[in-house]
């Protein structure tokens, strides 16, 4: 199992790009009460027929040729369950895939959210191709990257670039501070 939620929403993004999917949406809602943390990952990529998407949490299951398992859902799926918490996949053939894990919060086998800046960070700057829209949410209070906003003001400008790194990187680290007050170790 991994460690961290984060590297599960790395995992399942990073299909999101395999599937060609040209927009990325990656949702952290943390909510106290009524004590949940809801991760939402949806693409406009390829999508999974039926016998796809009715085996996608095997974790002998897998479209990869370089290895015989895929246990990334698997793994994620049992993450939420194993809080009390639920898991769904859904997904149409040419039209996307939605993943939603719903932890419960408090729930003492919930793993923790990890680096989830430092994952949104490595989404965007290594995948140029695709565009990201990531939320972070914390009860009431919430902020936005959308990488479509930034590629307008930059223009040709790469995300790989230093400055422009950094600048993703330190607007992640901010927004995410003020979001939940420093209050949490999520």
């Amino acid at each position: 199992m991994m460690p961290e939620i984060s590297l599960n929403i790395l995992d399942v993004a990073e299909n999101s790009t395999r599937a060609k999917a040209s927009l990325v949406t990656i949702i952290v809602d943390v909510q106290t009460s009524p004590d949940t943390l809801t991760v939402v990952i949806e693409d406009d990529g390829c999508g999974m027929s039926e016998e796809q998407l009715s085996a996608v949490t095997d974790p002998f299951f897998t479209t990869r040729t370089t290895r015989k398992v895929g246990l990334g859902v698997p793994f994620f799926k049992q993450a939420a369950e194993s809080t009390d918490g639920s898991f769904s996949i859904t997904s149409t053939l040419g039209v996307g895939t939605r993943v939603c894990a719903v932890f419960t919060f408090s729930h003492i086998d919930r793993m923790p959210l990890g680096d989830i800046n430092g994952t949104i960070h490595t989404l965007v700057t290594m995948h140029p191709e695709c565009d990201f829209l990531y939320t972070f949410r914390f009860n009431e209070k919430e902020f936005s990257l959308d990488t479509r906003e930034f590629r307008e003001i930059l223009g040709d400008i790469s995300f790989q670039e230093p400055e422009v790194s950094l600048y993703i990187k330190d607007y992640l680290k901010e927004n995410y501070d003020e979001t939940n007050n420093n209050a949490y170790k999520l």
